[in-house]
């Protein structure tokens, strides 16, 4: 009898313990997010004020007003409808009524866009059409009863842990404010703030019971623009130091990014403790667990960067520094959300594949975490799950993200139920278990002698259930939720990476966005909570943001041809004929990649073959570029774990269709040429065109020189480096593609002459070399992060690609084969000596970009008898 009454009792715990997954958010247990959200009035001010900074003329004609979610049946949303006073001579036209700033936020862009033909992007990417919103007075009335849009999943995540050293790094908080901006309007509500936490690590690690010295800790950090890599323990003082001028005034701009995400009522993601140290904690603690993990990309294992030190998680000392790191946050940033971003094993593997040791380590992790805050909530990037596939099977995932959330917690939690997991009791019937959860049920009842007390007492400190969330990363391209029956039951957030190493590439699945988080949430058991955006790198595409950032609003899918039409419209603030017809073309090729490649840009360009032309084979044609061979050990670019780092170009569309698209969104330059959104297009089209263009240029002069016709590699050769020089041209005339920007805004923030040097290699760096290398062998992760950009192109990618080119010619004329180590040597050193100089670009525009992109268009796509016809023009000679 007592064993039946036990036996009835455990299973009464378990499903308890599954009931609070029962439905909305409260299922999965993230209602404590809310707990420390801004006064509703607070938010409306804040919310004002973005409407002030879009609109100042405006201010007055929108009533912005915080209402209950209650008038929304229990889920954030907002509404439209028109002001009571409209008709009077002064006061209110339209008034927007919302569940947090956020939600005000939203439904004001949502008006903008629909009634005023509106649209808002980056300013490096066109920035605002606000010219055919109407003046204060006349705004355009809302149908009878107004409009109510709720959101389908409560959160819209926002950030990569990388963007913040790809596209963040060098911002001041002007620029900062700028974002939070965009991110309300865009209905984020749930983004990454990593910014500054240097700081609380420095008086951790420093404080008398870690007692770690600057010098220990300069060792530890990475320069700033490496900081992302050297948080996720896979490189440490590389680019580095930081001084503790750089640490003090970005924990200052983070002060101000948590304050203005708060009072606008997101809910801001703190970073926790990973287990990556300093190597000199094993000095002061050595009987501490603490394994040097294996190389992530560095030129020979090298240890001045390579090879960081993880503290085993069961380590007492694992949950002592993560409590302690938690606390300082709290304590610096004036609380807390309750959710934390964590990534052990990012691009780093486990010691073992067992799912007990995985399964354990996750449970440390998250102690660690909920040791500083006892409502901690674990978000977990998913990308380990795809960027590791081989690794993390179905045993691996189970365990790292299932097995310990079932049992824990509820032995601790079962007498201190709350209303809401009552509530979720009564509903038992009308809850649907995941076939993973009802195999667990199934062993519990029906074979009650498998589960030892034992095992329940070894995964009580395990993560309790609902108290994490994975970011499905790559979900646009490889969603994991379909070959993990929606992550074990585990709530998830379906993400668009769309970007790597903030590269300069026209790309996109609008399809895909456009459907396939809909199909996530409504397929059988989902546990899917939110929507995101998981950008390496921001400020491209604005196109493919724009309709990522609705679907946090929609509940069933795009019609994608009238909303890219109408996209097109606000975009340019008119219907205009070509540039319509242009957006259909380009929706029907560069924006809906279906190949299922990953695109990070490799085109000829930005990422010249590190490769001997000796020994190498093309395979598709000139449209589908691909560069193989079989290559000596200096040749092969490996980074961790084996295998080939570089990028093959990538087109998934015809060249053809997309040289006709910039025809026709040139054919609108008379009607839209003055249009700041419209030029951005169309040197990014033309920038595009001319970057597919030079793979073909390529292939012909690798054809040429194995075919040995000397001559032919010369006029080609030459061909291609005006093709540089032509493409950084037209890039000059364009704000979001200059190099001088980003290397002002790395000086500016120095303040000292050593800073400055430094900070201006750290941004040089990254854009070329990335990490380190010798004479002889480049880093493996060189142009991971290229950008086409002027005065990149003009002084580096052109001197690159002309000492190849010379080396070929030289090759040939002499009937030697290719001196590769040479030619690798001195490019090298060219890279190196780029790396250093000290010579400024512009951060103004040069040129006219309509006029510019004619002569492009005749030079390189159509005859100039046809062009002069179709536009009367002249060419300058």
């Amino acid at each position: 009898m007592r064993r039946n009454v036990g036996t009835l009792a455990l299973l009464f715990l378990v499903l308890s313990c599954i009931f609070v997954c029962g439905k909305c958010q409260d299922k999965f247990g993230l209602s404590s997010l809310a707990i420390s959200k801004t006064d509703p009035v607070t938010q409306e001010i804040a919310a004002k004020g973005v409407l002030r900074r879009l609109l100042p003329r405006h201010e007055s004609s929108f009533e912005l007003r915080i209402v209950s979610e209650e008038n929304c049946g229990g889920k954030a949303c907002f509404y439209i409808d028109n002001h009571p006073s409209k008709n009077q001579a002064e006061g209110p036209e339209i008034r927007i009524s919302g569940t947090s700033g956020v939600e005000l936020c939203a439904g004001l862009y949502w008006y903008l866009k629909r009634w005023c033909g509106a649209h808002i992007s980056w300013d490096k990417t066109g920035g605002k059409q606000l010219k055919t919103v109407p003046a204060p007075g006349s705004l355009p009335p809302v149908e009878t009863g107004g409009v109510h849009v709720q959101r389908p999943v409560p959160w819209s995540y926002y950030q990569n842990v990388v963007t913040s050293s790809y596209s963040f790094v060098w911002w001041t908080w002007e620029r900062w404010e700028q974002e939070i901006d965009w991110m309300a309007l865009q209905g984020i509500n749930l983004p990454l703030a990593f910014t500054g936490q240097e700081s609380v690590w420095r008086k951790v690690f420093q404080s008398n019971r870690f007692n770690l010295s600057q010098a220990d800790l300069d060792d530890y950090f990475g320069g700033p623009a490496f900081l992302a890599w050297a948080r996720m323990g896979n490189l440490h003082g590389w680019g580095g130091p930081l001084s503790q001028t750089w640490m003090d005034q970005q924990h200052q701009l983070q002060l101000k990014i948590l304050d203005q995400m708060r009072i606008l009522g997101m809910i801001p993601v703190l970073p926790a403790f990973s287990g990556n140290v300093p190597s000199a904690l094993q000095r002061i603690f050595p009987s501490a667990k603490i394994t040097r993990l294996g190389n992530w990309n560095s030129v020979d294992g090298d240890e001045r960067w390579c090879c960081t030190y993880l503290l085993d998680p069961t380590d007492p000392l694992f949950v002592e520094i993560g409590k302690a790191f938690v606390e300082q946050q709290i304590k610096e940033y004036g609380g807390t959300h309750h959710i934390y971003n964590c990534d052990t094993f990012n691009e780093n593997l486990p010691p073992t594949n067992d799912p007990v040791y995985i399964s354990t380590l996750g449970a440390a992790v998250y102690k660690a975490m909920s040791a500083g805050d006892n409502h901690a909530i674990w978000l977990m990037q998913g990308w380990l799950f795809a960027s590791d596939d081989w690794f993390w099977k179905p045993p691996q995932m189970k365990a790292w993200l299932q097995l310990p959330f079932f049992f824990p917690h509820f032995y601790h939690s079962f007498p201190l139920l709350r209303s809401s997991q009552r509530d979720a009791y009564q509903d038992f019937r009308n809850i649907s278990f995941s076939f993973s959860s009802r195999k667990i049920l199934e062993e519990i009842c029906l074979r009650p002698d498998r589960v030892s007390f034992n095992s329940f007492q070894a995964l009580l400190h395990s993560v309790p259930v609902g108290q994490m969330v994975v970011l499905d990363l790559f979900a646009d391209v490889e969603p994991v939720w379909q070959r993990s029956d929606h992550f074990y039951g585990i709530p998830y957030i379906w993400c668009m990476l769309h970007n790597f190493g903030g590269n300069t590439e026209m790309y996109g699945r609008v399809d895909t966005i456009g459907s396939a988080p809909i199909e996530a949430l409504s397929s059988p058991n989902s546990t899917m909570v939110g929507v995101g955006m998981c950008m390496e790198g921001i400020e491209h595409n604005p196109v493919v943001y724009e309709l990522m950032g609705e679907m946090s609003f929609r509940s069933q899918a795009v019609h994608l041809e009238d909303w890219i039409s109408d996209y097109s419209s606000r975009r340019y603030g008119t219907a205009s004929g070509g540039a319509q017809a242009a957006w259909k073309m380009l929706h029907q090729t560069i924006y809906n990649c279906q190949d299922g490649v990953a695109d990070h840009n490799g085109d000829v360009i930005v990422e010249f073959p590190d490769k001997n032309p000796d020994v190498m084979h093309i395979t598709g044609n000139r449209d589908s570029l691909k560069l193989r061979g079989s290559f000596t050990a200096s040749g092969v670019r490996k980074p961790r774990g084996g295998g080939k780092l570089g990028h093959n170009p990538h087109l998934w569309y015809s060249q053809a269709d997309a040289v006709k698209a910039l025809g026709l969104l040139l054919s609108s330059a008379d009607e839209l040429g003055d249009g700041v959104p419209y030029r951005y297009d169309l040197v990014d089209l033309t920038r595009q065109v001319l970057s597919k263009t030079a793979n073909e240029m390529y292939t012909d002069i690798l054809a040429a020189y194995q075919s040995r016709k000397v001559e032919n590699v010369r006029r080609l050769g030459n061909s291609l480096l005006e093709l540089f020089s032509d493409m950084d041209k037209l890039l000059a005339s364009c704000d979001g593609f200059l190099l001088g920007p980003w290397l002002d805004s790395a000086k500016s923030l120095s303040t000292n002459p050593e800073e400055k040097i430094q900070y201006e290699w750290n941004a040089r760096t990254q854009i070329t070399m990335w990490f380190d290398n010798t004479d002889e062998k480049p880093s493996s992760l060189h142009d991971y992060a290229n950008k086409m950009w002027s005065g990149l192109i003009q002084d580096y990618y052109l001197p690159r690609a002309a000492l190849y080119i010379s080396f070929l010619d030289h090759s040939l004329r002499e009937n030697a084969t290719f001196p590769f180590n040479m030619w690798r040597k001195q490019w090298i050193l060219l890279t190196n000596k780029w790396q250093t100089s000290h010579h400024s670009y512009p951060s103004k525009t040069v040129g006219d970009t309509v006029q510019i992109v004619r002569k492009l268009y005749i030079k390189y796509n159509v005859p100039v008898s046809f062009w002069l016809a179709f536009y009367n023009c002249t060419i300058d000679t």
